[in-house]
């Protein structure tokens, strides 16, 4: 099934403004939304949104009646994107991201690994999560501070994606980590990822839409939740995230544009968690928060 880019061709000042209104209405989603610049001097850009060839039709509607306030002089583009790994493809070559202790590696760069660096090797595949985005940075990082801030016996990693931060989590604590997304790719790409770190026990992966599946009340309450996800879901999710969290427990949350920040703080202390830190990544946040 091939993927489809719908986009609309405009200035950079209006593609931004756009991108705010894709970001509205398809967060929940999880479809992919960039602009792109196309023609500096010009000042010609596009705002995208991606998707697969059988949700063509729902995205355009959504976005058609979503633009039509606005922007409704901007017409909607369509190109078939041809068959490629685009998650490989742009990652290939990255060079290794350290964080704290941690430095993130694809198997090219071993050598790169210094003495007392906690070394992960995730190479560019189906799921998403290699270190070089500032919210998987700002994850590590923060997962380092509360480390030595705080005792941690069990972990949880809610929506893994590569399980970068699952192995992080084990590898710095020596502690039970589940480690689950939504989609069954992502945890396969998990499991073998953590397999190829030589970690093989310890670690527990599960495909679980929301908090609904057991293996939750198997495994927790957990003195540290880490969810690298978004800010909408993030806020739905606030009771059912503080209700899996164990008293004194920590969450990290990140995934979360700066300016949203104030949403996701306000969600969580309504369940009366407590603020302890925010990081910031080149236009992201990662928040800890203390129950």
């Amino acid at each position: 099934m091939s993927e489809i880019r719908l986009f609309v061709t405009t200035t950079e000042k209006q593609a931004a403004a756009v991108l705010d209104v894709m970001s509205a209405i398809f967060e929940e989603d999880d479809y992919a939304i960039a602009t792109m610049e196309i023609d500096e001097k010009r000042d010609v850009w596009e705002a995208s949104v991606y998707m697969m060839t059988d949700e063509e039709e729902s995205v355009r509607s959504r976005l058609a009646q979503a633009l039509e306030v606005e922007f409704s002089h901007l017409p909607i583009e369509r190109e078939v994107l041809p068959d490629v790994d685009w998650i490989a493809k742009s990652l290939e070559g990255l060079a290794p991201v350290r964080a704290g202790r941690f430095v993130i590696h694809g198997s090219h760069d071993r050598d790169k690994v210094k003495p007392g660096e906690i070394a992960i090797e995730i190479d560019a595949g189906q799921a998403f999560g290699t270190g070089h985005h500032g919210t998987t940075a700002g994850c590590l990082e923060m997962l380092a501070s509360v480390a030595r801030s705080r005792p941690v016996r069990n972990a949880l990693d809610l929506g893994t994606g590569s399980g970068v931060l699952a192995i992080a989590a084990w590898k710095l604590l020596h502690v039970p980590v589940l480690a689950t997304d939504i989609d069954p790719i992502a945890t396969r790409v998990a499991a073998d990822n953590a397999r190829r770190n030589g970690v093989v026990t310890g670690l527990t992966f599960a495909t679980a839409p929301g908090f609904h599946s057991t293996t939750f009340s198997d495994n927790g309450p957990f003195d540290l939740i880490i969810a690298n996800i978004l800010a909408r879901p993030l806020m739905k999710m606030a009771p059912q995230v503080v209700a899996n969290l164990a008293p004194g427990g920590s969450a990290i949350l990140s995934g979360i544009l700066a300016e949203q920040r104030w949403k996701v703080l306000a969600a969580y202390n309504g369940q009366n968690l407590k603020h302890a830190r925010t990081l910031w990544r080149n236009g992201w946040v990662t928040i800890h928060l203390t129950r």
